[in-house]
């Protein structure tokens, strides 16, 4: 399986599904794991809406260290798919908001209302943030009880992608 089978395999979890768990720490050290619908916006970057006060959002402000997974939970077990990251997080604003807006939410969104500035900016509760991704990893498409056909795997089965 090559980097580029690899990539594709990610893109196809990504597209087919609509929401990410977002992992989260607090000032106390404390995790916190919150499902966010997402669009993706090119392969790095990942964008959400949640209420400025919202414990992960507070979470963003000191630590935007995140890590995130996408997965279908719709697949008979053992035939998992799923997308792990880990990146950073922060509250899109200024120029970049307007770009990042013809993103979210997805066009295919089945239903997500369309998103303004104003929905997002002061004084509305809600913001838009991103999550741009340093490391991305897919868990090994294969078939239950095979060995993944890529070698240098993790221990639990998942393979570095090259996200370019």
């Amino acid at each position: 399986m090559t980097d580029d089978d690899l990539l594709a395999h990610a893109r196809g979890i990504i597209a087919s599904n609509r929401y990410l768990v977002l992992g989260t720490t607090g000032p106390d050290g404390h995790p916190w794991t919150s499902p966010v619908y997402f669009a993706p916006s090119g392969d790095r970057d990942f964008l959400w809406v949640s209420e400025r006060d919202a414990v992960h959002s507070g979470h963003l402000a000191g630590h935007p260290r995140v890590s995130m997974v996408v997965f279908d939970s719709t697949v008979a077990p053992y035939h998992g798919r799923a997308v792990y990251a880990v990146g950073e997080a922060r509250e899109v604003s200024g120029a970049d908001l307007d770009h990042a807006l013809r993103s979210y939410p997805r066009p295919d969104g089945d239903g997500a209302a369309p998103v303004t500035r104003e929905d997002v900016t002061a004084p509305s509760a809600y913001r838009l943030y991103r999550a741009t991704v340093s490391d991305l990893w897919v868990l090994c498409p294969r078939e239950p009880r095979e060995p993944c056909p890529r070698h240098g795997l993790a221990r639990d089965h998942r393979a570095r992608v090259t996200v370019r």
